[in-house]
């Protein structure tokens, strides 16, 4: 029975030896991808999980005439996320946020009860001559 656990141990040394060898072959060989652009201070990444989607309804098309706009956030972001966020992706000059929460609703369908989830909401006013086009 020794004899076999040796030989497994050699084994083991030769895998180990050539799994080495084929990757720095392969290391050589592949071609250099191109690094990805650094992100502004604040980034874009983060700014797009601050701001989810505009929230388009009838008094939101409304209140776009008097230069405020209202997009749904994510839940923890706070004022200041939100107005950097908004500058980042729009190119905008924001002048102030208001954030409004929608609570959780239950709903009925049936004899099956669930939770419609609530939600986070901001309306952010921008600068005179600023403007989002929403529309594309």
């Amino acid at each position: 029975m020794a004899m076999f656990g040796k030989n497994k141990k050699e084994e083991k040394k030769d895998k180990k030896e050539t799994t080495k060898e084929a990757a720095v072959d392969f290391a050589e060989e592949s071609v250099a991808l191109p690094s990805s652009p650094a992100l502004p201070r604040g980034g874009d990444a983060h700014s797009y999980g601050v701001v989810l989607y505009p929230h388009i309804t009838e008094k939101g098309t409304i209140l776009g005439d008097l230069n405020k706009y209202i997009f749904r956030v994510a839940r923890d972001a706070n004022k200041v996320e939100i107005g950097r966020a908004i500058k980042n992706l729009y190119k905008v000059e924001v002048a102030s946020v208001h954030i409004s929460y929608a609570p959780a609703k239950s709903r009925q369908v049936g004899r099956h009860r669930g939770e419609k989830s609530g939600f986070k909401k901001a309306i952010v006013t921008l600068k005179k001559g600023s403007k989002i086009d929403l529309a594309s």
